[in-house]
């Protein structure tokens, strides 16, 4: 057993955290897709399905997302279905992602000027047609520096991935720490590659809200 840190360990960790992108990415493409379809459902004519809907994001937000792997790496095999814990992952987070996506979304279609929704039905548009070539590009633009504010939240909970067995960064640190032993250093090292990962997606966040925030402003100064 080696008892001090080596050049395998930082390997085995530099994989934890490859794995913790490539849940992230799993999460954010699987919860976008649901979101989509969440944001969608909240705004839809239907009173029926936007009661379903807010009931399924109520639901979700309501419950931790600790649980929710539970439910579906425990819970599923009782009822027949074998999955692995990458799968469970990436269904939990993606069931979770989905939820907060689609209200951040809903949100941006709403906040889009009523105005613009009664041009565009002016214009013999069908909703669909309103939709995708007028409120959408507007929300876009809106909703994109919250989103990439919550992917940081993405990268930070895949961690509770390492209860259902999937071997991320934090699982990798537990792994190595139960080998050597130096907990002090280890998860160091891991919040130090968190924080590699979470940093640049900060900044990105924060200049995109800046940017928002001189577009609104000058849209303002031309109104005036």
């Amino acid at each position: 057993m080696d008892t001090a840190l080596n050049p395998n360990h930082i390997r085995f960790l530099l994989d934890g955290a490859l794995w913790t992108l490539v849940l992230s990415l799993m999460a954010f493409v699987g919860g976008g897709l649901g979101g989509f379809a969440v944001a969608m459902g909240r705004i839809a004519p239907s009173r029926i399905i936007r009661i379903v809907v807010t009931g399924y994001v109520q639901l979700v937000q309501g419950t931790p997302l600790l649980v929710i792997m539970f439910v579906t790496y425990f819970g599923l095999p009782t009822l027949g279905f074998s999955i692995s814990p990458m799968f469970a992952a990436g269904l939990s987070m993606t069931i979770y992602v989905s939820a907060y996506l689609g209200e951040i979304w809903r949100g941006a279609i709403e906040s889009v000027p009523r105005a613009q929704w009664e041009a565009a039905e002016c214009l013999a548009m069908s909703r669909a047609q309103r939709m995708f070539k007028v409120i959408l590009p507007q929300a876009i633009r809106i909703g994109t520096p919250p989103t990439v504010g919550f992917s940081v939240q993405i990268i930070k909970n895949t961690s509770l991935a390492s209860v259902v067995g999937f071997v991320e960064l934090t699982r990798a640190g537990q792994l190595v720490n139960n080998s050597i032993f130096e907990p002090f250093t280890i998860y160091l090292i891991v919040a130090g590659l968190y924080f590699c990962l979470c940093f640049p997606v900060s900044l990105l966040s924060r200049r995109l809200e800046r940017t928002g925030s001189a577009r609104a402003r000058n849209l303002e100064a031309l109104s005036a």
